[in-house]
């Protein structure tokens, strides 16, 4: 039975799934109040338990307090309703990198009771035009730097009606920045209710429509009360960092929500490149890293060099496997271990971990307090121990997509059924096996196949193509594209560059193919359809 909702307009609490479809919700021990904003709890009552001086963020070289951050979010809570007519349950969408202003502008809006869809920078107006009109979204705050996406995407758009650019630099100095500047520094946020929607996250690398994931303002607070208490032990005295967009859930609780629940430091890179994060770990002396095995690769090879990493307390990795080698290398030459995890959009973070004092290679650990874990056949009976199968997870989070015939899929029996295949050992610990889906994971990223033909086929050199992924040293897996070019067009790197450029310039440039193979045709079965598993074996 859903609380109370402060929420006018109503169109998430109405595209929920119907009750039936959802999983199970095991809640002992996540109690909260009726009536909870998500964002007054980062904020302003951190600065009321006495946090006001601490630092909160750290970006584009200078450091903001919880009181700053408080002040900051209530001025622009004020614009967005004063100025922007925005209403409790509106969606409102934001585009940025990961900086300051972009967590400022996710926590105005959701004091101001707003749902927030917060996007990639890389993402194009095609894009991005799938996400509003999935999510019905009639505002975006966009880094003015990334406008010219975003007005692509509103100039013909049904539902966006206001695109309002905010500096994302620090200099202040654009639309919903001049607006907040003369606002006062309290504001009454709207009394949301604990099942009120206040995230809406779109899954990365999704096949076919979209689906949007959709989160309570419970559920913000119930990740870091998990996850974050008791298998991070977050305390004032930490300072994260990490690479994973704000946009990805992974990101936002590894980056916003963990940090400020406990009065910690966030570090905010907008170019998380090794070298980057590697530079902001032994200036900040970071804590905390969130990062995929291909950073940790990177820094590993960077300690050989001199760089003073002891810093760090807690490497999380998640995203894509974590190679034993790597754990093995990383507790060698930092005497501390690396947290493997798994999480999943649809239950906003990491559910699955090793411990600090409970940890070993190629092993993704035990649920995070609160979850259940199983292994299951086809038939949705849990299978014997040492068998793959799989993974079916439930507890205080879980799956509720946005009107979506795809909620029946992933739930069943009230048990989250995620696209991984998992075997469990003896002992309970469970161990990755693969993916079940035609996901491409790359570097962490979430890259769906088609999508990446799609791109391809629209180019004019093209007459047919099938992606899959391969093998790959740096980055796990790398998107491979099989190209049948058009009568007179030559195979040549020329080719294959024009072809690679076009695809980053029609989606987000990391899905692009990093290998083409030119080839003279595709196999097919009978009935035409590509057999993608035969091409992993073909030559150029």
């Amino acid at each position: 039975m859903l609380g109370p909702s402060a929420h006018v307009d109503t169109f998430t609490r109405d595209n929920l799934p119907p009750p039936d479809q959802w999983p199970d919700f095991l809640l002992e021990g996540f109690e909260y109040p009726e009536r909870l904003n998500a964002a007054v709890e980062l904020t302003d009552a951190m600065v009321a338990r006495g946090f006001g001086d601490r630092t909160a963020l750290i970006g584009n070289g200078r450091r903001r307090t919880y009181k700053e951050l408080a002040d900051w979010t209530n001025r622009l809570a004020h614009a967005l309703v004063d100025d922007l007519g925005v209403k409790p349950g509106n969606r409102v969408l934001i585009r940025s990198a990961n900086n300051p202003a972009m967590v400022a502008c996710w926590l105005a809006a959701t004091k101001a009771g707003a749902v927030v869809v917060n996007t990639m920078p890389m993402l194009r107006a095609g894009e991005l035009t799938k996400i509003v009109d999935k999510a019905e979204i009639s505002h975006a705050l966009c880094d003015t730097r990334l406008m010219d996406e975003m007005e692509a995407c509103a100039a013909g758009s049904r539902f966006l009606t206001r695109v309002t650019g905010f500096d994302g630099t620090s200099n202040h100095d654009a639309e919903l920045d001049r607006l907040a500047l003369e606002k006062p520094v309290q504001f009454e946020a709207v009394p949301t209710g604990r099942d009120d929607v206040a995230l809406l996250g779109f899954t990365s690398g999704t096949t076919g429509a979209p689906k949007a994931t959709m989160h309570f303002h419970r559920d913000l607070l119930i990740i870091a009360d998990g996850y974050a208490r008791e298998v991070l032990g977050v305390t004032p005295e930490d300072v994260f960092v990490g690479s994973p967009p704000l946009a990805f859930t992974f990101g936002l609780g590894g980056l916003a929500v963990f940090p400020l629940r406990f009065g910690a430091a966030a570090t905010l890179l907008e170019n998380a490149s090794p070298p980057n994060m590697i530079e902001i770990i032994q200036k900040y002396r970071a804590t905390v890293c969130f990062t995929a095995p291909t950073a940790y690769r990177a820094m590993l090879a960077a300690m050989d060099q001199g760089a003073d990493l002891s810093s760090l307390r807690a490497a999380v990795s998640a995203g894509e496997t974590l190679p034993a080698p790597v754990y093995q290398e990383w507790i060698a030459k930092t005497g501390k271990p690396m947290l493997d995890g798994i999480g999943a959009t649809e239950l906003l973070h990491i559910f699955i971990t090793n411990r600090f004092d409970d940890h070993r290679p190629a092993c993704t650990g035990k649920p995070v307090r609160g979850y259940e874990a199983k292994v299951i056949g086809e038939d949705g009976a849990e299978v014997p121990r040492g068998t793959v199968g799989r993974l079916a997870v439930r507890g205080p989070t879980g799956c509720r997509y946005l009107a979506d015939d795809r909620q029946e899929g992933y739930v069943r029996d009230g048990w989250n059924v995620t696209g991984d295949a998992f075997v469990m050992d003896e002992d309970g610990y469970l161990h990755f096996a693969a993916r079940n889906d035609d996901m491409i994971i790359s570097s962490g990223y979430n890259i769906a196949g088609p999508e990446v033909e799609a791109a391809l086929l629209s180019h004019a050199h093209v007459a047919e193509c099938a992606v899959i992924g391969v093998p790959d040293a740096e980055r796990g897996s790398i998107v491979q594209a099989h190209v049948v070019l058009r009568a007179g067009i030559a195979a040549s790197p020329a080719t294959a560059q024009a072809l690679q450029d076009h695809v980053k310039a029609q989606i987000a440039p990391y899905k692009y193919p990093r290998r083409i193979v030119f080839c003279e045709g595709l196999p097919k079965t009978e009935s035409g359809k590509i057999q993608r598993f035969r091409l992993k074996d073909m030559r150029p």
